[in-house]
């Protein structure tokens, strides 16, 4: 990466970046599009209850490069935490520069450092073969499981 890329905790300061880059995903990754409306009130209510996650930005020269979002999820069988990556987006201009691989260590390192954290989790579209080749560079193995939900 030519520039410096800081890694930082998302906050309300960042919340049209957050909601710009989520549409953005959507729209790539999905086709999906989404009400910028109700993903501001989804960003605000995430940044306000830290327990429940928290996002960080990296940012190139004083710009928004990159974001991902960390949400939590206990494991009786491990008696731990989870730490799910959900969220993840790279400006396209920044892109194939190392932003989300900086994003990534930057949580695993806070994952390491959190005694109750038992691992790293995401999911990712399965058609999504870069990111799959990406999160496989960074050390992450593809599970068994498959994922289901019911929206409400």
């Amino acid at each position: 990466m030519s520039a410096e890329c800081l890694i930082r905790r998302g906050d309300m300061e960042d919340l049209d970046d957050l909601v710009r880059f989520q549409v953005a995903m959507a729209a790539e990754s999905e086709d999906k599009g989404l009400d910028p409306q109700t993903l501001a009130a989804g960003v605000t209510h995430l940044i306000s209850r830290p327990l429940e996650g928290f996002y960080l930005v990296a940012e190139v020269d004083g710009r928004a490069a990159g974001s991902l979002m960390v949400t939590f999820e206990w494991s009786d069988w491990r008696n731990g935490r989870f730490w799910w990556i959900q969220s993840v987006y790279v400006d396209p201009a920044f892109r194939r520069r190392g932003i989300y691989s900086a994003l990534h260590q930057h949580v695993k390192d806070a994952a390491h450092a959190d005694p109750e954290s038992c691992g790293l989790r995401l999911y990712v579209e399965q058609e999504n073969s870069g990111a799959q080749a990406t999160y496989l560079a960074l050390g992450m193995v593809q599970t068994h499981y498959r994922m289901f939900e019911e929206e409400f």
